[in-house]
């Protein structure tokens, strides 16, 4: 049975980077998957800027949309201006309505960034009224409230992360992953890497750039290793022992209360691999 993902971020990339992996493992297996960027984008860079940067990420989300066999929408609200607003709640409802997600996935509320944690209020602001059919009465409601789930990050306070579901990326999909992220070259490989000060160890030649992206410090295979095993004892319980030491790389996502109920049907069917 193909099951329905929505992976909403607050900048183009924030998706891949987080969900990348289950995104094309779920893709690869028939289920329908689609990236959202709550903003631009436009705040994204050291040297580009205007609308000249927007139409550069839009133009590497849909390539890495391409690799990873997803959609991905990228809104208009200006990177960096995100509001908890109405405004944005009922495009958040009309556009989970439209897409029927079984899970929606996006960032906690304790993050960084104002996108961040806007784009988790926003999205934990829909739920349930994803349901309410008075509520933006021109897209029809839903009869069900999806499973909301937040990504995983490294923030501590108020409480730290704490999955529900680990899922082993093979090392197929973590190459899919990382030629997606490869796809957002401004991020990658020129303003991540600035804002992290190691913009000069960035190779110039391509092939060498993508070998490079899947060592760096910012989002490479070194956390996806990390986390299979801070999660090691999970991964036992849901696999079994001698699975769990084989597996090398994962993706943990942390299931909302705001949400419906994370079946084991859905769990094994989205979630299993």
């Amino acid at each position: 049975m193909p099951y329905r993902l929505l992976v909403i971020g607050a900048h183009p990339d924030d998706p891949d980077i987080r969900a990348g992996g289950l995104a094309c493992t779920a893709a690869a297996a028939g289920h329908d998957v689609k990236f959202v960027s709550m903003t631009d984008g436009r705040g994204g860079h050291h040297e580009q800027a205007g609308d000249e940067l927007v139409r550069r990420r839009r133009e590497e989300a849909a390539a890495a949309a391409a690799v990873a066999g997803i959609e991905y929408d990228v809104l208009d609200v200006p990177d960096g201006e995100l509001r908890p607003a109405l405004e944005n709640r009922k495009t958040l409802i009309q556009l989970i309505r439209e897409f029927e997600p079984d899970v929606v996935l996006t960032h906690r509320t304790n993050d960084y960034h104002p996108d961040h944690r806007y784009t988790s209020q926003l999205v934990r602001d829909a739920a349930y009224m994803v349901m309410v059919p008075n509520v933006c009465p021109n897209v029809p409601a839903l009869e069900y409230n999806p499973v909301f789930s937040y990504v995983l990050d490294g923030f501590e306070r108020p409480y730290p992360f704490d999955p529900d579901v680990i899922v082993p990326i093979d090392d197929e999909q973590v190459e899919r992953k990382y030629d997606a992220l490869d796809r957002h070259e401004s991020q990658m490989y020129e303003w991540l890497p600035y804002t992290e000060g190691i913009l000069e160890s960035v190779p110039d030649e391509p092939d060498a750039r993508r070998e490079w992206l899947a060592t760096d410090p910012i989002g490479g295979l070194e956390e996806m290793r990390t986390t299979a095993d801070r999660f090691r004892d999970l991964l036992a319980e849901r696999y079994g022992s001698d699975r769990a030491q084989e597996i090398e790389y994962v993706e943990a996502f942390e299931v909302s209360e705001y949400g419906g109920d994370l079946t084991p049907a859905l769990a094994e069917g989205l979630f299993s691999y």
